[in-house]
């Protein structure tokens, strides 16, 4: 039985670990040794919900279960799942990657303001649920591309992280905004010490 115990938590060690891992695609992070400030273009097209063959798909299934319990809940729904991307995604991966860059060798801003952009491709998002006695974690797959902005087309860096997973308030995170939110917030971590490792 310990056996048994000790295989399962180095599974999920195992995978937890390869899921935080940076798959590069294009170009080189030494590119990026020189840059001090991104702007940062947030892109959520073409975006895959698991168990659902599309974003509409998904927000019509979730928005007719609430409109069956409360009318005008559904369209609630939909309306926050889109403002959530400004108020609380952006914003969480924004104040998460300069955090850690102590005397701001490396900042990123939503202002166009940059001659580099720092391009983050949403392609997955699963919400998670909790429903008290059961939870899951949020996840979203990005891919992340940096490029100047006087010549777009050539890509000094292009990598792609697969299922981070987001989790805070110790398990009390009902609302999936929020729980989707800390994904953005470990996504910008996992990037930022990425950057201090491998470029700097």
């Amino acid at each position: 039985m310990k056996k048994q115990v000790s295989l399962i938590i180095l599974l999920i060690i195992a995978s937890f670990s390869y899921a935080q891992k940076m798959k590069v695609q294009e170009g080189n992070i030494k590119n990026l040794k020189d840059i001090n400030q991104y702007s940062l273009v947030f892109d959520y097209s073409d975006l895959e919900i698991p168990k659902f063959k599309n974003e509409a798909e998904f927000l019509k299934d979730k928005m007719e279960k609430r409109e069956k319990k409360e009318a005008g809940s559904g369209e609630e729904f939909k309306k926050n799942w889109f403002n959530d991307r400004e108020e609380r995604y952006q914003p969480k991966f924004i104040e998460s990657f300069n955090k850690r860059f102590k005397n701001n060798e490396v900042t990123v801003t939503d202002n166009d303001t940059s001659d580099y952009i720092m391009h983050i491709h949403t392609t997955k998002i699963y919400p998670g649920y909790n429903v008290g006695i059961m939870r899951h974690n949020a996840e979203i797959s990005v891919t992340i591309s940096v490029y100047s902005k006087a010549n777009p087309d050539k890509i000094l860096f292009k990598g792609s992280y697969k299922d981070v997973q987001g989790a805070g308030a110790m398990g009390y995170d009902y609302n999936s905004g929020y729980r989707i939110s800390e994904c953005y917030a470990k996504s910008a971590k996992i990037f930022a010490k990425y950057i201090q490792k491998k470029a700097l």
